[in-house]
């Protein structure tokens, strides 16, 4: 069986670690980078055996070995960089958040299913082995029926206005870098909600520094959420049921281990170590679609993006966070 062959447009911090776990997965390889500076992108390549590198963004997708790119720049070129790659007949991973805004991901998903081009949102907390059992659980019935989530994600931000964190021309933010990731976890769990509320404490660049959310459903679950640059939190994720509780360790989003934690009962850890960043649960998932000529994984298809943007766009509007 041929490797799937992976080129990577963008090579910044997330896409280290993203290589770092390919090197990992048997049946994919690293064919390609590509970044606005050919010396970047050749050092790269050198550091994780990439036959080719390039000096900018058009040539890598104008590779003729690339069966797949992993798109890897600031949340502001998501939109533009996806489509050069489906445009030019290439599937595409693309980090999250898939787009500054509805518009931008719903012309993505346009362009993918209309060209019939695998496309799917790089949130590999999906593919984790501490969501797929929390969803597991639920589904059994383990701790009977949800009533309610609680997700935090926060760390103490370097405050610098060039730098990505809260530069807004770059898509700065908390709800946008990893608010994301509670506002996924309550829709993993309860779907879209009833009614959404939410508030921020703004930086002086103009970008969230602190967000909470709070979510109802028609189940009569709720959900509550926040993400900051201001502090380091727990990290925590938890979903409540009648029977008792599922307790997703810190740090939640890439956690190792969870906890069944029943009435009158000792908690049941389950352990999931692993040696991985943890990108290489969502590279295998992203290969074995393309191996089965899917345009999309059914556990994080183009709807539940679509509808995760629609979530972030109704906060952004909550807290009057505006982007040029």
């Amino acid at each position: 069986m041929e490797p799937i062959r992976w080129g990577i447009l963008a090579p910044g911090r997330i896409a280290h670690k993203f290589a770092q776990d390919l090197l990992t997965v048997a049946d994919a390889t690293l064919v390609a980078v590509g970044s606005r500076s050919l010396e970047r992108a050749q050092e790269f390549a050198r550091q994780y055996n990439a036959p080719y590198a390039y000096g900018s963004y058009e040539e890598l997708i104008a590779c003729p070995d690339i069966d797949i790119v992993y798109i890897a720049s600031p949340h502001t070129g998501h939109h533009e960089h996806t489509l050069l790659c489906l445009n030019a007949g290439l599937p595409v991973l693309c980090e999250k958040p898939f787009g500054m805004n509805l518009g931008h991901v719903q012309e993505m998903v346009q362009t993918a299913r209309e060209k019939k081009l695998f496309l799917m949102e790089a949130l590999w907390s999906r593919f984790m082995p501490t969501t797929l059992k929390t969803l597991e659980l639920i589904q059994q019935g383990a701790i009977g029926k949800v009533l309610g989530v609680r997700a935090d994600f926060g760390f103490k931000g370097i405050y610098d206005i060039e730098g990505r964190l809260f530069n807004k021309k770059l898509g700065g933010g908390a709800l946008l870098d990893i608010g994301i990731y509670p506002l996924f976890w309550s829709y993993a769990i309860l779907g879209m909600p009833a009614t959404m509320k939410a508030s921020a404490v703004f930086s002086e660049t103009g970008v969230d520094a602190a967000t909470g959310m709070v979510l109802t459903y028609d189940s009569g679950a709720f959900a509550f959420l926040d993400a900051t640059f201001l502090a380091k939190t727990d990290c925590e994720a938890v979903v409540y049921g009648e029977l008792g509780s599922i307790r997703v360790h810190g740090r939640w989003h890439e956690s190792e281990a969870l906890s069944l934690e029943l009435t009158d009962q000792e908690p049941q850890v389950f352990d999931f170590a692993r040696s991985t960043h943890g990108y290489d649960f969502e590279i295998k998932a992203v290969g074995e679609a393309l191996r089965a000529g899917l345009t999309e994984t059914p556990d994080w298809s183009l709807r539940d993006s679509l509808n995760l943007m629609t979530l972030l766009d109704g906060v952004r509007e909550e807290i009057g966070l505006v982007y040029e």
